[in-house]
């Protein structure tokens, strides 16, 4: 039997049902091999065990025949892959537990493997935005927060930006089409922020302040 961890949720992504007058501008989740690359660093990983099993190789060399070496030097290199397999895996299933959900009102992250969590954040709590672009339109958008909202660094990683430990900042990290997701929360939150409130007084207080 099939099993969808978040099957109860009755909107994907969000806890709950948005209110009324709000709507779902966009959805979409990090590209799982982006963020192997950029968070978990799978690149630079690969290339460190390449450049340990080429050290290796190099060192005994002149100890023993080529074939012996190279004997010596590749369990280094299955090493390497075992560990940038393992990070890969982690990227898919990070990539796989996470919905970011743009609305007119606000922006939702639900992130976390092991625990989920979901962060709303309405664009009046917002900032700034912060687009990272890289090739083949994937990017990421970092989100400044207002006032003394405060994230857990470690609780949000890796949907956050990078290295921002003292004032935490959410971002949505490695999505396809990021500019225009990034153009169309400028242009949700201009739209908020400039709707002007209107608090509605009791008519018997507005007759009392006559």
């Amino acid at each position: 039997m099939s099993h969808d961890d978040f099957e109860i949720e009755p909107v994907p992504g969000l806890p709950e049902k948005p209110p009324a007058g709000e709507e779902i501008l966009w959805q979409g989740r990090p590209d799982w091999w982006a963020l192997s690359l950029q968070s978990l660093n799978v690149g630079w990983v690969a290339l460190y065990f390449v450049g340990l099993t080429l050290w290796r190789l190099v060192s005994v060399i002149d100890q023993m025949s080529l074939v012996k070496a190279l004997a010596a030097s590749f369990p280094l290199l299955v090493l390497g892959a075992v560990v940038c397999g393992l990070l890969m895996l982690t990227a898919y299933i990070q990539a796989r537990c996470t919905m970011y959900t743009v609305t007119n009102r606000r922006i939702a992250m639900r992130i976390g493997a092991a625990l989920t969590v979901t962060l709303n954040l309405p664009y009046t709590q917002v900032g700034g935005a912060d687009l990272d672009l890289r090739k083949g339109g994937i990017g990421s958008i970092a989100l400044s927060l207002l006032g003394d909202t405060k994230l857990s660094y470690l609780v949000c990683w890796p949907h956050v930006r990078p290295w921002a430990m003292t004032n935490t900042q959410p971002a949505l990290r490695c999505i396809p089409e990021a500019e225009k997701v990034a153009a169309l929360i400028a242009e949700a939150a201009e739209q908020r922020i400039s709707t002007p409130r209107v608090a509605q007084r009791p008519v018997g207080a507005a007759i009392a302040a006559e």
